[in-house]
């Protein structure tokens, strides 16, 4: 019997960073894994930042198959798979955050076996491509604000960098729960704001105490969620309430928690890749996609999508035009038709 195969690309150096096409022995689920025919990959910072050996607290051994977010069709089932929480049955077209990291199987590929956990059902009412480009950010976004933060009605949240990826899922699930949405951003992507619903606040003319005076009669806000780190976690700080909530997905530097601290504020970090490499509190990943989901198929969730496109051929160019920046939305490689 001749052992199935699939297409891949595999990385086989962080230093060159460059993908290789390679015909690998295609996945069998294992107990609690899914195999999933993947049809969309979307392509995240972390992405790039893998392959050029930049993230060392996610890399794979190599050789390796990259690729975070997915979205595709189930094409079998492990033992397990079908019962309790995880129903799902070959025919059902799924999505999640599921590899690329550690040992996890990555979504540049013909196909990955996954665990169930980490999926949910695709939105009904829009694309594989659209589908892919939601799983990473909009965790992202729900970690921080509804895990850490529990964002109510009447919440005023600031966004800082409200049109890149996280920031605009960010956006749309603070409204949807209710909250009044402010949101930071360059002149280029004032309108951007606007359309997802947010209080435009231009960074290039306006101060951190100019917009809390304006905007909160300088009382500040009650969640700040800040998606650059840097000086932008600085001036979150600076822009919360007393007793309010800063979250952040990129605290990485080295900061001083005094502002913060004299407001009583609280800090809160978001690494979305913990489920996946620890295994913990992976189920609580899917569910939250599945209530992403319902949200999305409701219409008060938008994923915006780069119109380029890109497949397994030009992968890297898609990795490129990620790190270089300036995308209208979430760049995504078609893995299949």
């Amino acid at each position: 019997m001749t052992t199935p195969t699939m297409q891949a690309l595999m990385l086989d150096d962080y230093t060159t960073g460059a993908f290789r096409p390679a015909r690998i022995i295609r996945p069998v689920p294992q107990a609690g894994e899914v195999l999933v025919r993947i049809k969309a990959s979307g392509v995240n910072p972390i992405d790039y930042k893998i392959r050029t050996g930049e993230a060392p607290y996610a890399m794979p051994e190599l050789p390796a198959v990259l690729g975070t977010d997915l979205a595709g069709v189930v094409e079998a089932v492990g033992d397990g798979v079908g019962e309790g929480a995880a129903r799902f049955k070959p025919g059902d077209e799924v999505y999640g955050l599921t590899g690329g990291v550690r040992g996890l199987a990555g979504s540049l590929a013909e196909f990955a076996a996954v665990d169930a956990d980490l999926l949910a059902l695709k939105p009904r009412n829009i694309s594989m491509r659209e589908a892919a480009a939601i799983p990473l950010v909009a965790l992202t976004a729900w970690e921080g604000l509804i895990d850490r933060a529990d964002v109510q009605p009447g919440h005023k949240v600031l966004v800082q960098a409200g049109a890149g990826g996280v920031g605009h899922m960010a956006i749309q699930i603070a409204r949807a729960r209710g909250a009044q949405v402010f949101a930071t951003a360059r002149p280029r992507s004032l309108e951007t704001l606007r359309e997802l619903g947010a209080t435009p606040i231009d960074i290039t003319t306006t101060s951190v105490p100019g917009y809390v005076g304006q905007h909160t009669n300088g009382n500040g806000f009650d969640i700040v969620y800040d998606t650059v780190g840097g000086d932008i976690l600085d001036a979150s700080f600076e822009a919360v309430a007393h007793y309010g909530h800063v979250v952040s997905c990129a605290a990485f530097g080295q900061h001083s928690l005094a502002t913060g601290s004299l407001r009583a504020a609280t800090l809160s970090g978001v690494y979305v890749l913990l489920p996946m490499m620890s295994g913990s509190l992976r189920a609580h990943h899917g569910k939250i996609l599945g209530e992403v989901a319902s949200l999305v198929e409701a219409g008060h969730i938008k994923p915006r999508v780069d119109p380029r496109r890109f497949d397994l051929d030009s992968a890297l160019a898609a990795h490129q035009a990620v790190e270089q920046g300036g995308a209208s939305g979430k760049i995504v490689i078609d893995v299949a038709a």
